[in-house]
């Protein structure tokens, strides 16, 4: 987990609702609602994720566009700003995302929590979308072609 000082009070309520739910939590900052950029905090939390060191990663900051951006220039990494459980659902079953982003402007702890729990509790799908999700590492790594 990471956020800025917009997205901190959103960050502490669901880390203590994972933690509370028997999850371990990985939080590399902000850690006070003193104001601080969120760049290399998402990329510190995106990393990790894309080493494999942590399954899956949450991220907040005031809109949640920001801290998305930033992770999903980190090689490996499928981020999506989910608004509501069915795009948190959608976002892992069919384009195997794994870190969700949120708005800690816009979202409210009893919001958040069913997002994020759609997130840790569904599966990639797989079969057609594996494909797609090739493609987008394939982009990724500049070996896309125009047709």
């Amino acid at each position: 987990m990471a956020s800025d000082h917009a997205g901190f009070e959103l960050k502490e309520a669901v880390k203590s609702r994972l933690l509370a739910s028997g999850h371990e939590v990985e939080d590399v900052g902000t850690h006070s609602a003193e104001s601080t950029d969120y760049p290399p905090l998402a990329a510190e939390a995106a990393a990790l994720v894309a080493a494999g060191q942590v399954e899956r990663g949450v991220l907040v900051c005031g809109s949640g566009n920001g801290v998305a951006i930033v992770a999903n220039k980190v090689a490996g990494v499928r981020a999506v700003n989910a608004h509501d459980p069915d795009e948190a659902e959608m976002s892992r079953r069919h384009n195997d995302a794994n870190v969700i982003t949120l708005s800690g402007q816009r979202i409210s702890e009893q919001q958040a929590v069913p997002i994020v729990d759609a997130f840790l509790g569904t599966g990639f799908d797989g079969g057609r979308h594996e494909r797609r999700v090739n493609a987008i590492s394939e982009v990724e790594s500049g070996g896309h072609r125009a047709h």
